[in-house]
């Protein structure tokens, strides 16, 4: 397997709105409540934009030009105040991988790649969201030394 991880470029675009709604897709089964069905949940508006901002990154994942995989990333400034320090960390937007393509290491090294990013940005730290409900992602990503920072719990009322 010859895996290429680079930068995104405008022209991925077709070519990552299958992965962008497999994520989106698990978002919406895990959670219908908070997610609505969308066949395209991230426009091409949205994908430029990302790639022309400074904070933005996004890398793809590769196999013999194939893309295979998608890491999207920002790097967020969070200023002091009474209650926190300042702190800059690059969060984990999306991760997402083909699925004839999972279980191959693929998460893994879009995963350390942003790690890498991080690090030669000199970020505190990188975060990241993920419902509980999806335990394949928490276990993946403890298996890469993430660890619960904290919980947002709730009550729905009907």
């Amino acid at each position: 397997m010859n895996l290429v991880i680079r930068n995104a470029v405008e022209s991925d675009y077709e070519s990552l709105v299958p992965l962008f709604s497999q994520v989106h897709d698990l978002h919406v089964s895990l959670r219908p409540d908070l997610y609505n069905a969308h066949s395209n949940p991230v426009g091409q508006e949205l994908f430029e934009q990302q790639l022309n901002d400074d904070t933005h990154h996004i890398f793809v994942a590769t196999i013999d030009d194939d893309i295979v995989g998608v890491i999207v990333t920002k790097v967020e400034e969070i200023a002091e105040n009474s209650f926190v320090k300042a702190r800059k960390v690059l969060m984990i937007n999306s991760l997402a991988v083909e699925e004839g393509h999972r279980k191959k290491g693929i998460g893994r090294k879009l995963t350390e790649y942003a790690f890498d990013l991080g690090r030669s940005l000199s970020v505190d730290g990188i975060e990241l969201g993920v419902s509980e409900a999806n335990t394949a992602a928490i276990e993946f990503y403890e298996s890469l030394g993430m660890k619960t920072k904290s919980r947002k719990m709730e009550i729905l009322f009907d």
